[in-house]
């Protein structure tokens, strides 16, 4: 009875299994048959309308045809996305926002990349003010230029009209792909509001897609449209079934473009803004974010160091806590000649922090003078400092009486450029009829930026010193002589300015001006601009970088 009940049983097993594997292997049969069928019909499709990208660059005629292309999967190399929701959230959400996107990661790298795409937005958007929202105009497109191929840029160049197709919300990549890349038009997901604040949600409605088909179908390039995309992520976009031809970007074709050199940029990148200096992928966010309350630490008591200690302590202390300082003095840079009157040293803005760094290289302590300064940074510094009006006749009185009291150093630019630019000096200094010394300045970090447009200036010195080991180069030039001598009265110096200013023209203030930030960029490498304090804060900010103003001289 036994024996009988064990065969009954193994063979119900036998059968029970026999019939899951039966039933898996007909499924698989005829998935497989599905799978070479499709394969079969998307081969026909392809042979028929879609083409390997490299075929592209043969075509001649491109300028009589709109050039529609897939943001993220075409023009940019690195595939993940992760860096710029990380910009998103740390600079508009805040350091406890990108915590919660990194913690997040794992989970987004699980769902999908559809869901893990609504889950970045969704962690990096919700409850952000859209009217304040200036990310995607200040901090991103600086990022995102640094990770644009060359070979299709080229390409899209030699197009009639460029109509950009991206999965990102549309704050993200319209002032990137528009202003930047000249792109005629983008197409973007919208993100919805709710009392003028985000959701985290983004609208799935068709109108942008018919919206763009009736922009792209007038003017210049409207006769027929070329798609550009990947082959995986055509159906993403429903606006390559209109194309006539589709040309496909394989894995090997991103992987063999060089990135765009800054030399090729259509439009030269000059301004940016946000505290992150590193490209935040996954592995730097952990790190940076891992780093943050020591370099907080680290900071603080660089600060104290500098305000307890004299130079000549401080100084080497400072460098054994990571702070690198380069120094070129000339030989004759304590030329005084009996001169009862104070020194002026104008240099370039990198931050808050340039008439420290110069003070420490001459080892001895100088006025500063400066545009704009917050009342934490006012307090804190170790030196002098003044605050400018913007009035012209105020500000010329004062630096004189300053230069009465010591050597003085001022700021031309009026704001912190970070780029290899210089912003057009102020002839204001020109006109103290003393001996000018030009200083070359410049810094490098590598995670966080010491100068903001948009945050809390308070804090400008702060992120700087929380840099693992900042640098610093600090470089005085052969000194510029003016022909009015300051030794002589002051009436008298008045006198002979002006009368200088009668035969010379206006112009020779200027010329002083532009010979002095000629001479700064010619030793930094960086290029003369016309650029001023208003167009930065204009571009980065939206207003004109002051408080208020009652007059409009003062705020000029």
């Amino acid at each position: 009875m036994a024996k009988l009940f064990g065969e009954l049983f193994f063979k119900s097993l036998f059968f029970f299994w026999y019939r899951i594997l039966f039933k898996q292997l007909k499924n698989l049969i005829g998935f497989h048959r599905t799978i070479i069928n499709s394969f079969t019909n998307s081969t026909t499709q392809f042979n028929f309308k879609y083409q390997k990208f490299p075929s592209l660059f043969h075509r001649s005629d491109l300028n009589d045809h709109t050039l529609i292309f897939d943001v993220e999967n075409t023009l940019l190399k690195t595939p993940s996305l992760f860096p710029y929701f990380m910009l998103v959230a740390f600079e508009a959400g805040g350091p406890l926002r990108a915590v919660v996107l990194v913690l997040l990661y794992p989970l987004v790298c699980l769902a999908g990349e559809k869901m893990g795409l609504k889950i970045m937005v969704m962690v990096s958007f919700f409850g952000i003010k859209a009217e304040s929202f200036r990310v995607g105009r200040s901090v991103l497109p600086k990022f995102f230029l640094e990770d644009v191929g060359s070979e299709i840029f080229e390409l899209l160049k030699k197009g009639g009209k460029k109509v950009g197709v991206s999965n990102l919300p549309r704050v993200m990549v319209e002032s990137f792909l528009r202003e930047y890349l000249e792109i005629d038009f983008v197409v973007g997901r919208e993100m919805k509001m709710f009392g003028g604040y985000y959701t985290g949600l983004m609208d799935e409605s068709r109108k942008t897609i018919e919206h763009a088909l009736e922009h792209v179908q007038e003017g210049k390039g409207c006769s027929d449209m070329i798609g550009i995309a990947m082959f995986n992520q055509i159906d993403d976009h429903e606006i390559f079934s209109h194309c006539k031809d589709v040309y496909v970007v394989s894995e090997a074709d991103k992987r063999s473009w060089q990135k765009l050199a800054k030399d090729n940029y259509p439009k030269p990148l000059i301004f940016h803004d946000g505290r992150l200096a590193l490209r935040p992928t996954p592995m730097d966010s952990v790190a940076m974010l891992m780093w943050l309350p020591w370099g907080l630490i680290l900071s603080i008591m660089r600060i104290s160091l500098a305000l307890s200690l004299p130079f000549k302590i401080s100084t080497p202390l400072l460098v054994f806590s990571g702070l690198h300082l380069t120094s070129s003095i000339p030989n004759n840079k304590n030329r005084e000649n009996g001169k009862n009157h104070g020194h002026l040293y104008v240099c370039n803005h990198r931050t808050l922090l340039d008439p420290l760094y110069i003070s420490f290289s001459l080892q001895k302590n100088l006025i500063a003078v400066t545009y704009s300064l917050s009342r934490m940074s006012e307090i804190l510094a170790p030196i002098k400092t003044v605050r400018l009006t913007r009035n012209r006749d105020k500000d010329a009185n004062m630096m004189q009486n300053l230069l009465g009291q010591g050597d003085l150093v001022v700021c031309p630019e009026g704001t912190t450029c970070r780029e290899p630019y210089l912003l057009r000096f102020s002839p204001l200094f020109s006109e103290m009829c003393d001996d000018i010394t030009p200083v070359a300045v410049d810094s490098h970090v590598s995670m966080f930026h010491g100068t903001t447009a948009g945050g809390l200036k308070c804090l400008d010195p702060v992120f700087f010193l929380m840099n693992p080991s900042p640098v610093y180069t600090v470089q005085l030039l052969n000194q510029v002589e003016r022909s009015c001598s300051p030794s002589c009265p002051h009436e008298k110096r008045e006198h002979e300015c002006e009368r200088e200013s009668e035969h010379e023209g206006v112009h020779s203030r200027f010329d002083v001006a532009n010979d002095v930030q000629t001479q700064i960029g010619d030793a930094l490498g960086f290029e003369c601009t016309k650029l001023t304090r208003k167009d930065k804060y204009l571009i980065l900010a939206g207003n004109e970088g002051v408080v208020s103003c009652s007059t409009k001289r003062s705020c000029e």
